[in-house]
């Protein structure tokens, strides 16, 4: 990747919405060379897809949940069964294997407390293997991911 990739993932990732005449201005290339190199990126698995970030807040949810859970097996098999199931719900956002105490640490975003003791019981209360879930809410968000720093 040399400077010109670099701009282009930082410049899509501030607003994948641009036309590929004003990144090409932005990145100082045609905009065939824009182009082609932004479907080398995509062709590199570097670029995943394109998406819009969304306010939950504006869609109604309000409560931003972390819940860190615990199996009772490390076994493949446990894992592999726990993992699938986490596909099926989509009030799961997120799902990461982690290091340490807990063994997975699932986002899930719901429109109150109400919306939450739902996703509890319907949800989170159904996947396999669980010994323990450990719930933290979420007071405030102080930064919001956008995007990675691209070293180089």
């Amino acid at each position: 990747m040399d400077r010109a990739d670099r701009a282009l993932l930082e410049a899509l990732q501030a607003d994948s919405s641009r036309s590929i005449a004003e990144l090409a201005s932005l990145v100082h290339l045609s905009a065939s060379a824009c182009h082609r190199r932004i479907k080398a990126l995509e062709e590199q698995g570097l670029i995943l897809g394109y998406a819009a970030r969304v306010d939950a807040r504006r869609l109604g949810l309000s409560v931003e949940v972390f819940v860190e859970i615990t199996l009772n097996s490390q076994s493949r098999e446990a894992m592999d069964r726990f993992e699938r199931a986490v596909l099926d719900f989509d009030d799961i956002l997120e799902c990461h294997l982690m290091s340490g105490a807990a063994d997975y640490l699932l986002r899930v975003a719901a429109a109150d407390l109400d919306h939450y003791d739902h996703v509890h019981r319907d949800c989170l209360a159904q996947l396999p293997g669980v010994s323990a879930m450990k719930t933290s809410f979420s007071l405030r968000r102080i930064k919001r991911f956008e995007g990675y720093s691209v070293p180089g």
